[in-house]
């Protein structure tokens, strides 16, 4: 084992000032953990920016860092669970927040928070999925949980462009729904169709100004990934016994709605918590994207970068220029 690893670490330098790059640093550093992961894959999320950049809302303590996400061999086991050479997966918990996270090419980390690699995913594939693919997963499955079948009627995607909306549209198209995408960025809207989405909607043509307590019901389900007055609008338009989904905030954390699609209407608003999702529901549900639920085109979803790449990408996700979902190859398989 090295003696030292690389990793993209951001430092607080007194009084304010934050600065990020690729540094070499002792393998004594790795936190406290029974297992020990040679990360191969990486990616990058919208919260591992906010990372890079040392926001309060993400990053507690310096030198952080950052990936909520990683896919590598392990290393080093002190889990009867894991043996030196099994591909793993981890998403979450507490990794790349609480815990320097896969931006690395050592972590350390809980077993209770490692999925096996299911067969039938490939490393690089299990991190283009990564958290968002994984949420996507159980958004669908919350649908399917509360009796929305592709018979029920059509599905709405909120922020389709974004990584969440992306997979999510793609993976209600496989399981047979029709499905109905929004999104703010019409030079998107043919990847959307190509993706699988039936029509899209630009996010302006929706009219959210309406103040009533309920709206025609247009859809039997909804994937919402932006939240605030959209998720509110959204709500109000579900038809009786219909679900929303629910798992972003990018677009307000406030929501003004009365009871009644509720309780007149029986619709379902379901919260989608991907950080602290249950191992053994997480398990299943990446059974499922490896078999099932296996998307064809996900070689074609994601840019492969380097560690030393990563400041530009982190540069133009914050700008709101970023586009295609990136995955970082941290080291060799």
């Amino acid at each position: 084992m090295t003696n030292s690893f690389r990793c993209y670490q951001v430092r607080k330098q007194e009084p304010k000032e934050i600065t990020a790059g690729v540094v070499s640093v002792p393998y004594n550093n790795l936190p406290a953990g029974e297992v020990t992961i040679r990360v191969v894959y990486s990616s990058v999320n919208y919260k591992d920016a906010l990372a890079a950049t040392g926001n309060p809302g993400v990053v507690r303590n310096f030198p952080h860092v950052p990936g909520i996400d990683a896919a590598g061999i392990v290393e080093a086991s002190d889990s009867e669970r894991f043996q030196v050479g099994d591909k793993v997966v981890v998403t979450s918990y507490e990794l790349g927040v609480e815990r320097w996270g896969g931006w690395s090419e050592l972590i350390r980390v809980k077993p209770e928070w490692i999925v096996p690699l299911p067969e039938g995913l490939s490393l690089k594939e299990s991190m283009i999925l990564g958290t968002a693919g994984l949420t996507a997963a159980m958004c669908v499955d919350s649908l399917l949980h509360h009796q929305i079948t592709p018979e029920s009627g059509r599905v709405l995607v909120t922020g389709a462009s974004g990584g969440v909306g992306s997979f999510s549209l793609s993976l209600l198209k496989r399981c047979g729904y029709q499905v109905t995408a929004v999104s703010g960025k019409p030079e998107y809207h043919q990847r959307l169709l190509d993706l699988g989405a039936d029509e899209v909607v630009d996010r302006l043509a929706i009219d959210i100004s309406s103040d009533k307590p309920l709206l025609k019901g247009h859809w039997a389900a909804a994937i919402d990934t932006v939240g605030g007055s959209l998720l509110s609008h959204v709500i109000r338009s579900i038809q009786p016994q219909g679900c929303v989904a629910a798992c972003g905030n990018a677009g307000g954390a406030q929501l003004d709605l009365t009871v009644f699609p509720f309780i007149l209407r029986g619709v379902t608003l379901d919260g989608i918590d991907s950080a602290w999702y249950p191992i053994e529901k997480r398990a299943a549900l990446w059974q499922k994207l490896a078999t099932d639920w296996k998307l064809d085109d996900l070689e074609s979803r994601a840019k492969v970068i380097t560690l030393d790449q990563v400041s530009q990408t982190v540069h133009s996700l914050l700008k709101g220029t970023h586009q295609e979902r990136t995955i970082i190859q941290v080291g060799a398989e």
